[in-house]
């Protein structure tokens, strides 16, 4: 159907035509800890965002999104736009402009692309979006020389300078790299990345993604996001740095009283989770990788409880009315009735919530 949309609106001729991929990501261990230079495991999923993309020979982008109006991108003007924030067009020039600061000559494609990754689903649409641009960038102007990592840094940076929202690498790299992975961000600039092969099939639990019915899009929840990240930099700002990854815990945990009055209660449970929840992402790849299935479902649902006690990320103090993650934990809960696992998924405020059931 894609191939078809795109010969229907480019012309069935065009010279150099290719499919690209950007897959959807879940975020299985580590909530809100790639900002800080800690550790998470990731993986891609079988939904995805597919585009038919061929060279125009012009300085133009041009992308048909199934179910949207048509994006159009001059490759003349890759600085940030005020007016584009939050918007697929911010995502395009970011990836652009990355794309040229690296030293790459950009030139002008046509592509039509459809999506199986929800919009607002916390699957990351935005991070497949940015995967899929940078795909198509790397086949016709790069001579496909940017690997994976490269890629998902790209795509942090369009979603941090071009469109706003000041997100983690996490998002990106498991769109990116794909598969199940383990990520050490200890140095971003050249993270640790490792494949953890576990067939999570054998072990008679399906990962189920719920959709919760509230939107993980609305832009009165980038600020959230946003603040998470600021409120755990405040707390490193305290002991001179920048990241709490940099910050030993125990030197935290001496000065929490200081801390309660200098960032506030609320940073400093956000600051607990970090330290958690980092040791937590390692010790779940470390359970996969020994088989230990019942263990790695504790870390769930431990992850969980920290996301709602400490992180806070379930529902949005703009919008109180609207609880709808904690009412399906609490729903989701009952049902499994001890069984399983069942926690808030990705960035949280709104849209999905994870069960292994």
């Amino acid at each position: 159907r894609t191939a078809e949309a795109f010969a229907a609106g480019y012309g069935a001729d065009a010279q150099g035509a290719a499919l690209f991929s950007g897959p959807g990501r879940t975020e299985i261990g580590g909530n809100h800890t790639d900002h800080q230079h800690g550790h998470v495991l990731c993986g891609s999923v079988d939904l995805d965002m597919l585009a038919c993309a061929a060279p125009n020979g012009t300085r133009m982008v041009r992308i048909q999104s199934e179910g949207y109006p048509a994006l159009e991108i001059s490759l003349d003007d890759l600085d940030p736009k005020k007016e584009e924030e939050n918007t697929s067009a911010a995502l395009v020039r970011g990836v652009a402009a990355k794309i040229a600061e690296l030293g790459y000559t950009l030139s002008g494609f046509d592509a039509c692309a459809t999506s199986t990754v929800l919009s607002g689903s916390g699957l990351s649409s935005s991070a497949a979006y940015e995967t899929l641009v940078g795909n198509i960038f790397n086949h016709f102007c790069c001579g496909d020389k940017l690997d994976a990592v490269t890629i998902a840094k790209i795509g942090q940076y369009a979603e941090n300078v071009h469109f706003g929202k000041l997100s983690g690498l996490m998002d990106q790299m498991g769109s990116s790299v794909g598969a199940c992975v383990a990520i050490d961000f200890k140095d971003p600039a050249d993270p640790v990345v490792e494949r953890v092969d576990y067939d999570f099939s054998q072990s008679g639990y399906a990962l189920c993604i719920v959709d919760t019915g509230s939107d993980h899009s609305a832009k009165h929840l980038t600020e959230d996001y946003s603040n998470i990240t600021r409120e755990m930099c405040s707390i490193a700002a305290h002991f001179g740095k920048k990241v709490l990854r940099d910050v030993p815990e125990q030197h935290f945990r001496a000065a929490v009283t200081a801390l309660r009055k200098e960032c506030g209660d609320r940073a400093v449970l956000r600051a607990m989770h970090f330290y958690s929840d980092d040791r937590r992402a390692a010790q779940e790849a470390g359970a996969l990788k020994q088989g230990n299935f019942e263990a790695f479902l504790n870390m769930v649902n431990a992850s969980g409880r920290s996301s709602s006690q400490c992180l806070q990320n379930t529902w949005s103090i703009h919008d109180p009315k609207q609880q709808a993650i904690p009412l399906a934990l609490t729903v989701g809960e009952h049902l499994l009735d001890g069984m399983g696992a069942i926690r808030v998924h990705g960035g949280g405020f709104a849209g999905t919530i994870q069960a292994w059931v």
